[in-house]
């Protein structure tokens, strides 16, 4: 059998950092991923998706600064962010949380970005190994010899190690067979852990967009809100390079059309429609009804063919569950998509991985795991509480109440007193007020009880 101090499954950003801490810390790290082509990737990586991008404060949580990235990773500096619903916007220039990163944010290359993180990994002395798919682990209890954790590969190989730390993502296809063995009898993470109202499948497109029309949006992210049906459902254009933008959505798995009340009002949706249209179909729709004036959609915005993961499309899972804690008193630490750190409201999460993973790094070099779930908590629960009420707080808004609500937005924006936010709230009017009486009351209902599953659960 293969020994090591640490074994991570999974290769992504929360596994990457992982490794990188650990062996920044002496430890002996293995990354075990399974591996998926991409057509803007040379060779197998892990299963990654270009993200929204990292706004400013996120830097600082993520704890690696643009300046160290390689040319290529950085695809395009941002200003701003704006907030569209069917009939009312507004636009937002500062994120209003102190950062050590001057810009707004950047857009960057997920794949490249995946590749800086592998070598910063190999580099600090940890073993990145792709085509390693995870069959099965077995654990034992700690105090002897052997290594608490061993884990099978789809080879037949085995590989040891006295820290286990999970970053397979999302979809915890490890993850929640671990923590099965954790849980009370009759309890399974699968179950826990799955969200049956809103589950999230995203989508996107690489298109090129038209110069004109590239240089109004290549420094914003644009999102828009009450437009298409589904509990934190949006459409969204993100730039990349050379008029490169990244058209997408993210939706409901299993939304039943039938049930959505007042359907007529969303500009995504046709009469016709007897089912949720698929994501092509929702990018097309949203291009000819932004652009389709002036523009013909299929000649002036080509698809890239050589982008994403195939074809300039790509499709993926997203979280829409809370985190949970780790069973670190087995040795197991659970860092990024795979605790549920990754948000449907905000589209991604690397930021986050990153960070949960190098604490679990960390503190596994260290051979001690039990600071695991206080030290993630203070380091990213602020975030994830933003998250967590403002997806409980939109979830049943209708386009009118997106109207309402991005109009009372903009008002507020709009005043540039040095008063603070509540006061300028209220001075918009009664719909300002209420947005943030109702930020501030969600907040407070959440603050302790935002992990689904909490660390005094497991049984060891």
């Amino acid at each position: 059998m293969e020994r090591a101090d640490v074994v991570i499954v999974g290769g992504g950003p929360a596994g990457t950092s992982a490794a990188h801490a650990a062996a920044s810390g002496g430890a002996d790290a293995i990354v075990l991923e399974k591996g998926v082509p991409r057509a803007d990737r040379e060779g197998l990586g892990p299963d990654s998706t270009d993200a929204a991008g990292i706004l400013d404060y996120w830097v600082d949580i993520m704890g690696i600064h643009p300046d160290e990235f390689p040319e290529g990773v950085v695809q395009n500096e941002l200003e701003r962010a704006e907030f569209r619903g069917p009939d009312a916007g507004c636009t937002l220039y500062s994120t209003g949380i102190d950062s050590s990163y001057d810009e707004f944010g950047y857009t960057f290359h997920r794949a490249r970005f995946d590749d800086f993180m592998r070598e910063r990994a190999e580099d600090a002395g940890a073993e990145y190994r792709v085509e390693a798919s995870v069959r099965n682990v077995e654990s034992s209890a700690a105090g002897d010899d052997d290594p608490r954790h061993v884990v099978e590969l789809a080879d037949g190989s085995t590989v040891g190690g006295d820290f286990l730390i999970l970053a397979d993502g999302p979809q915890r296809t490890v993850t929640n067979r671990v923590l099965d063995r954790y849980l009370p009898d009759g309890e399974k993470a699968s179950e826990r852990l799955a969200s049956r109202d809103a589950n999230h499948i995203a989508y996107q497109e690489y298109r090129r967009f038209p110069e004109e029309l590239y240089e109004e949006v290549e420094d914003a992210i644009v999102f828009w809100w009450g437009v298409m049906p589904g509990e934190t459902a949006y459409p969204w254009v993100f730039p990349n390079r050379d008029r490169v933008c990244r058209v997408g959505l993210t939706m409901p798995i299993g939304l039943d059309l039938d049930a959505v009340e007042d359907r007529e009002e969303y500009e995504l949706l046709r009469p016709e429609d007897d089912s949720v249209p698929s994501g092509s179909e929702y990018v097309e729709r949203l291009l000819e009804w932004q652009y389709g004036d002036e523009y013909d959609v299929e000649e002036d915005f080509p698809l890239v063919e050589d982008a994403g993961k195939r074809g300039g499309t790509e499709t993926y899972s997203i979280s829409s569950t809370r985190p949970i804690d780790s069973p670190t008193g087995a040795d197991v630490a659970v860092a990024g998509g795979a605790m549920g750190t990754t948000s449907a409201f905000h589209e991604g999460g690397d930021h986050v991985a990153v960070r949960t993973g190098a604490i679990a790094g960390e503190l596994a070099a260290a051979g001690d795991l039990s600071a695991y779930n206080r030290r993630w908590k203070e380091a990213i629960g602020d975030e994830v509480l933003r998250n967590v009420t403002m997806a409980d707080m939109v979830k049943a808004y209708t386009p009118s109440d997106w109207n309402r609500i991005i109009g009372a937005a903009d008002t507020m924006l709009a005043d540039d007193s040095d008063d603070s936010l509540l006061r300028r709230g209220y001075s918009a009017g009664w719909d300002a007020a209420k947005l943030l009486l109702s930020y501030k009351w969600n907040k407070r209902k959440w603050r302790s009880s935002y992990t689904q599953i909490t660390e005094d659960e497991y049984v060891y």
